[in-house]
């Protein structure tokens, strides 16, 4: 057991790293409650706030449909990975097919490739299939650069359940679909939860494929809405910035309503050494 000096040096480093890596957030968030006079004042906390700034721009309509947009896209993302993620462990970790290593190596080398050397690719698939300015367009990547991770914490999970609960369903006479649907899924639910929060935050907080995809004004996410705003609001950061705590603010809920399942299922699903 670490001595008690040694404790509380641990927890002062873990308090100063804190506070230096929340410095930024609390600067943006400050900001934002800035009137246009204030914004460029070189002070870490206003003196007078305002929410006047939060007013204008949730009375903005297009702020209202880049919300839903996200939203949409969010939500499609994480229930295309979980679908495919699970079937292709449940196939690789329970079924045992076939060059099952094989098709585990090609999954995860897709975790090698940087996202900016897929952009154009996948553009010039999207543009061929008439896929831009489209849920579905933006949805399909985020999935795809999403499942090799998923597959791994899934695939984990899945070998650690035992095999007797399978055997004794097949002997039921329960196909391969009801096995993994009514016995396997419910026993892997704390590694399905990481990958449900871990797909949707990083669809919310998606930039750059949206930026390409999505052109239209209509079909824009959230993480494009600066760059729509930067035009009107560019004097007047506190709106800008206002914008972009509103962005932040449903991950930021997410997670602090999920992390104790967050935690406990990417434990329980995490890679063995």
């Amino acid at each position: 057991m670490a001595e008690p000096g040694l404790q509380r040096l641990a927890l002062a480093i873990l308090i100063a790293a804190t506070a230096v890596s929340l410095i930024p957030t609390i600067y943006m968030i400050d900001i934002s409650f800035r009137t246009a006079n204030d914004s460029f004042a070189p002070v870490l906390i206003a003196a007078h706030p305002t929410i006047a700034n939060y007013v204008v721009v949730l009375h903005s309509g297009h702020l209202a449909r880049f919300f839903f947009n996200s939203v949409g896209v969010a939500a499609g993302s994480v229930a295309v990975t979980l679908f495919c993620a699970t079937t292709l462990s449940f196939a690789i970790a329970r079924l045992k097919i076939r060059f099952s290593r094989a098709i585990l190596l090609l999954v995860l080398s897709a975790l090698l490739l940087p996202l900016a050397s897929l952009l154009i690719p996948i553009t010039v698939l999207l543009r061929t299939l008439s896929l831009t300015n489209s849920w579905i367009g933006l949805i399909g990547p985020n999935a795809a650069l999403g499942i090799p991770f998923a597959t791994v914490i899934i695939k984990e999970a899945m070998t650690a359940v035992p095999d007797e609960l399978e055997e004794a369903a097949t002997l039921d006479g329960a196909a391969s679909l009801t096995v993994l649907w009514r016995i396997v899924v419910p026993l892997i639910r704390p590694a399905l939860i990481v990958v449900a929060i871990w797909e949707f935050l990083f669809s919310w907080n998606e930039f750059f494929l949206a930026l390409v995809i999505m052109t239209h004004n209509a079909t824009k996410t959230l993480p494009l809405a600066p760059l729509y705003y930067q035009g009107p609001y560019m004097t007047d950061p506190g709106k800008l910035f206002a914008i972009l705590t509103l962005i932040a603010v449903v991950p930021m809920a997410v997670y602090a309503l999920v992390q104790r399942w967050f935690v406990s299922g990417l434990m329980a699903g995490g890679v063995k050494g």
